[in-house]
């Protein structure tokens, strides 16, 4: 069938879209140079993840080749040739706080890197499926301007405002807001990837992903919420709530249910085709709900310190409105709900942690 390039092959999308291509026929060749493990720490390497690709799927070749090198990436591009039938990108730098240390290394990752695979897929396989994994934060702090209510353990939208059933959806503006740098570079790359679609007629599919997570995701301060969260209670560690009193709102998707998303889009792609991509109504908390299902499932309590001063750009309450998606591939749908995501990161950390736990 051919073969997917997938970039962030050993992180928690890339690997779940790597065993999920490969089980339908295709040749994986993985990017991955563990730049996680620069980003927040030895404990969030994906090393492991790595090598359990290597050691069970037998079509799985891996570079330790970093997105940035432009004549590495294309290299790697013309090995294959038009044998590549789609590039899934889901290469990051994910943390808004990690960003504002370091601007031009951000940047650098999340933009030109994707520019990059761009150029490279356009002068060797233009033929090939491109597939963003880009993010809700393209539309800033803006969510926070619409009509919020407090309640016991969350906030919510008013009941009166259009999103209130469904959730947000692509036409929000992504001007005129604070974006925290993150959003910034994020948003350059999902812009450049919708542009080489219309310029040069690749097939492409940018997904804004809501917190995206599952078994398999190593979950760090800075970035993961639900797997960080969820290791803290297993392990005794404190954690910090930053601002909103914990009520702010998430949408959680699983990676199963999105990498199904692009397996969905691969097999009837359009071009610069833009989806909301969260766990909408059917799968969302705030901080305090999390922390209370965490602690049910792990049967631990949590050790909860809170600072008052929210994240630059964060959300109070954003849920995805997915039914673009879905009035496009009406076969796909979720599998994963809240819970059920959960007690999938619970054991997956258990059996990661073993006797350390």
């Amino acid at each position: 069938m051919g073969t997917v390039v997938i970039t962030g092959s050993a992180g928690l999308i890339g690997s779940e879209a790597a065993r999920f291509f490969h089980e339908r026929g295709l040749d994986v060749l993985g990017i991955d140079n563990d730049l996680r493990s620069s980003f927040f720490g030895k404990a969030a390497s994906t090393r492991w993840n790595r090598e359990q690709l290597e050691e069970t799927l037998p079509r799985y070749r891996h570079l330790d080749l970093d997105i940035r090198d432009a004549d590495g990436i294309e290299r790697a591009f013309r090995e294959r040739g038009s044998e590549i039938k789609a590039v899934i990108h889901t290469a990051a730098q994910p943390s808004h706080d990690w960003a504002a240390r370091e601007p031009a290394t951000d940047f650098s990752v999340n933009a030109t890197g994707t520019l990059n695979l761009l150029e490279a897929t356009r002068n060797t396989c233009p033929e090939a499926c491109f597939l963003f994994t880009s993010t809700n934060k393209v539309y800033g702090d803006r969510p926070n301007a619409l009509p919020l209510i407090e309640l016991e353990t969350r906030y919510e939208i008013d009941p009166s405002h259009p999103y209130a059933e469904h959730g947000i959806d692509e036409q929000m503006s992504i001007d005129h807001s604070t974006h925290s740098l993150f959003g910034v570079s994020k948003a350059a790359a999902d812009l450049m990837v919708q542009e080489y679609g219309r310029y040069f007629g690749i097939p492409t599919g940018i997904f804004r992903g809501g917190c995206l997570t599952g078994g398999g995701h190593a979950g760090a301060e800075l970035h993961g919420f639900l797997s960080y969260l969820m290791r803290c209670c297993l392990e005794g560690q404190p954690y910090t709530i930053f601002g909103y009193k914990g009520k702010q709102v998430r949408d959680n998707i699983h990676a199963s249910d999105l990498v199904n998303m692009f397996w969905h889009f691969f097999k009837a792609p359009g071009v610069a085709e833009v989806y909301n991509a969260g766990g909408g109504r059917f799968s969302n908390c705030s901080m305090l709900e999390a922390i209370a299902l965490c602690q049910e499932i792990s049967g631990r309590e949590l050790d909860v310190t809170y600072k008052d001063e929210n994240r630059i750009g964060d959300h109070i309450w954003y849920i995805s409105d997915v039914r673009r998606f879905e009035s496009q591939y009406p076969d796909w749908s979720f599998e994963y709900d809240l819970r059920q995501t959960l007690e999938a990161i619970f054991e997956d950390w258990r059996e990661r942690l073993g006797p350390a736990r």
